[in-house]
């Protein structure tokens, strides 16, 4: 652990303490131990969301770019094609990392088999894909059975009830058709944040809040992939949004997480809207964003008594 880290780990205790103290009782974490592991994963969240900055600012190999090799990576290829002035593609790859996800056995090789339109050296970028999606469903359904059949990748743990049907109403083609229709081209990624900002002004979680509720039209997209792309697209700064809420409508592991630190117990009694307001009012004293609050109160409650951390 870096001091940097240690450091964290300090403050953050004592403002959990001070925290219970003045504002609201949090008996899930009465017990020392129990505390310690809330904090270890909010010190780990903390690092996950700093790390993007990080690389956001180092060199980045042409590899990462290329579908074909297998060093390929959606958000370093996105921080590629933002440096390049290709802002319309940093933002379609970041949409597909999420879509897809990242295996923890087969990594990106989904999304590579994809975006690479199975190895033909063709690629299924923002430009081809928005200006035909529904040759890319063609395209899907004629190849669905090898992009799913033995040795091919698969959907990342947030995404492992995802469908790669290029017909149902939930599939990756209705995804894809949804997305380009929500984008609305000829109009531009810039275009939809600079309509959000024209619509509800600049400050960055009232466009966040816009964002996540319009793209309710993208199919499949629910409520972690529209937190994750959005969050994502504010860490690489893309658009400058940033969540106000943890959004605990349809929320599964934060809101468990809320309920144990609220109340003491995972099935405790308190609303969706109780938890949102709770977390809101711990994060203004935490300071550490909304992004790692829903992360680690998640990841938190999966360990409760012992630090575990979480991948994939």
């Amino acid at each position: 652990m870096t001091p940097r880290d240690r450091e964290l780990r300090v403050e953050l205790e004592r403002a959990l303490l001070d925290f219970q103290s003045e504002v609201r009782p949090l008996p899930g974490i009465d017990s020392p131990t129990r505390r310690a592991a809330l904090v270890g994963q909010i010190v780990e969240s903390v690092r996950r969301v700093r790390y993007v900055s990080v690389i956001s600012e180092l060199k980045v190999s042409p590899l990462r770019s290329d579908p074909a090799n297998d060093l390929f990576d959606p958000i370093r290829s996105a921080i590629l094609h933002q440096r390049a002035g290709d802002i319309d593609e940093a933002f379609w790859l970041v949409f597909l990392s999420v879509h897809f996800g990242t295996n923890l056995r087969t990594g990106w090789r989904l999304l590579r088999n994809v975006y690479g339109a199975a190895g033909s050296g063709a690629r299924w970028d923002w430009k081809r894909t928005s200006e035909n999606p529904a040759e890319f469903r063609r395209w899907l359904a004629a190849h669905e059975t090898s992009l799913s059949g033995a040795g091919a990748g698969h959907f990342g743990n947030h995404r492992k009830y995802q469908s790669l049907s290029a017909t149902s109403a939930t599939g990756t083609g209705a995804a894809v058709e949804t997305y380009v229709r929500w984008i609305g081209p000829p109009k531009t990624h810039e275009t939809l944040i600079a309509e959000a900002r024209s619509t509800v002004g600049p400050e960055p979680r009232k466009m966040f809040d816009h964002l996540y509720r319009s793209m309710e039209a993208v199919a499949s997209f629910g409520r972690t992939a529209r937190f994750d792309y959005l969050t994502m697209i504010g860490k690489l700064k893309l658009a400058p949004i940033e969540p106000g809420s943890t959004y605990m409508q349809g929320a599964t592991g934060p809101l468990t997480g809320a309920r144990l630190l609220f109340t003491g117990s995972e099935t405790g009694s308190l609303s969706r809207a109780s938890a949102d307001t709770y977390v809101i009012e711990l994060e203004g004293r935490l300071r550490v964003g909304m992004q790692v609050m829903e992360d680690s109160l998640c990841n938190w409650q999966k360990s409760p008594d012992a630090f575990k951390p979480f991948r994939g």
